[in-house]
């Protein structure tokens, strides 16, 4: 790899936490090349963007921010002699070279798997004008590069890249391409790592966790994972995202046997009508995402659910939109993370005519908010006047006398600092707070000394 000294780099990252992992991994791996990170795109010789394309927005978002530094002043004493734009992650992989036409600025393209890729592009960009890698080129998994971790006390670890399930409204697999494991032994070793250096929480990801190994494996070995890296000693576990269809017997009952498995779960339903789940292609029927929510509030009564809903396919009526509301009810979700169906060229769903009036959707989303918000505060309620260990990850962004952490099940807890206690003593550690407030997006109370 080509020697970076004196590089300053900018990172921007759309989307999932998997591009939130990539990030990490490019930081590293310039960092250990010699170049450094600034806040910054005026600060910076190299800007780059890790993207997302799973909804209209994200592009749009992408295009404003590299448009608007076709005009942004060098830096004096570059290194570079002029500025480079980057373009990674799923929009990368989508456009690869034509992204360029659509924004001559960008002088660098590389896919989701071509991450290792980006300091000989970095190279032949400042030689040829521009470069392109989306062929996979570079390492499969970004975890074999050097990482610098937002947090160092939370780490996120993919155990699968990739995706087979090819639901019909979503680009993912034409863009992170096939599902691919990693060897069980890289996971734990690189676990044990992040157990020596004194991470908390790590978060086990990948597009569909459920159906970890398969491809390995022959059958999913996705439990085996969850004993092996709970073996490690890790304070907390989580995972992400799950797969209603594979989501095993085997798996849930995690949930009961391993103390350190965080009580909350990330289970997408989409929608709540089979009609619509069918056209989606998600292969699970509502019946039987209520079966998989029984057994979970079997093996943990506390357990806290989470889901993704989308208002709008092409198709969805209003009766079926009554049974998503009706599904939400039923369940009673801590969080559920909602989105009208953004059309995306290359998918089945996108050839499917709607004839569904634009105000007829947002009706109905402001209709799903309104359950939404009832159950969250509803959910929350139930830690009111109870002691809950929180993760401690920082001070709030409205008042820096406040810190803000994670409970087990995933909510945003705020306290004050408490006395004779820093900031930086209390940075990721596991601290007792006593909830003296419950409200509908988070929890408040106090340091139990």
């Amino acid at each position: 790899m080509p020697a970076l000294n004196g590089l300053r780099f900018c990172l921007h990252t759309f989307g999932c936490q998997m591009n939130k992992h990539d990030s990490e991994r490019v930081d590293g791996m310039l960092e250990a090349l010699g170049a450094s990170a600034v806040a910054a795109p005026e600060e910076a010789d190299l800007v780059i963007f890790l993207t997302c394309c799973v909804r209209e927005a994200a592009d749009e978002r992408l295009y404003g921010q590299v448009s608007s530094l076709r005009n942004l002043a060098l830096r004096p004493n570059s290194t570079l002699g002029r500025r480079l734009i980057a373009v990674g992650g799923c929009i990368g992989q989508r456009d690869g070279e034509g992204l360029m036409e659509t924004l001559p600025n960008v002088d660098i393209v590389f896919g989701t798997r071509s991450i290792a890729s980006l300091p000989s592009l970095i190279e032949e960009a400042l030689t040829k004008t521009t470069a392109v890698d989306i062929e996979a080129k570079g390492e499969g998994f970004s975890s074999a590069l050097p990482s610098v971790r937002e947090h160092q006390w939370a780490a996120w670890l993919p155990i699968t890249i990739g995706c087979d399930n090819f639901c019909s409204y979503c680009i993912v697999p034409y863009v992170r391409g096939r599902e691919t494991s990693r060897p069980m032994e890289d996971i734990v070793a690189e676990s044990e790592g992040y157990v020596a250096d004194g991470v908390q929480e790590i978060t086990l990801l990948g597009q569909n966790v459920n159906s970890y190994g398969r491809d390995l494996y022959g059958s999913p070995q996705f439990a085996e994972i969850l004993d092996a890296v709970a073996a490690t000693g890790i304070p907390r576990l989580r995972f992400a995202t799950s797969h209603p269809k594979d989501l095993t017997q085997e798996v849930i009952e995690r949930f009961a046997t391993l103390p350190n498995l965080m009580p909350a779960l990330h289970l997408p339903a989409q929608s709540g009508s089979n009609t619509i789940l069918k056209a989606m292609n998600r292969r699970y029927t509502r019946e039987h995402y209520l079966e998989l929510v029984r057994a979970l509030r079997e093996a943990c009564p506390d357990i806290a659910l989470s889901t993704d809903i989308i208002v709008g396919f092409p198709g969805e009526t209003e009766e079926d939109f009554l049974e998503t509301l009706s599904l939400v009810d039923e369940v009673g979700y801590h969080q559920v993370f909602t989105f009208i169906y953004s059309k995306r060229e290359g998918t089945p769903a996108a050839a499917i005519d709607d004839p569904t009036p634009r105000e007829v959707i947002q009706d109905r989303f402001d209709r799903l908010l309104k359950v939404v918000e009832r159950h969250a505060y509803e959910e929350n309620q139930k830690d009111l006047h109870s002691c809950v260990p929180v993760l401690v990850e920082g001070t709030s962004k409205k008042n820096k006398d406040i810190l803000t952490g994670k409970s087990p099940k995933n909510q945003t807890v705020h306290f004050p600092i408490p006395a004779h206690r820093s900031v930086d003593q209390l940075l990721g550690t596991i601290v007792p707070v006593s909830i003296e407030e419950a409200r509908t997006w988070y929890l408040s109370g106090r340091v139990v000394e």
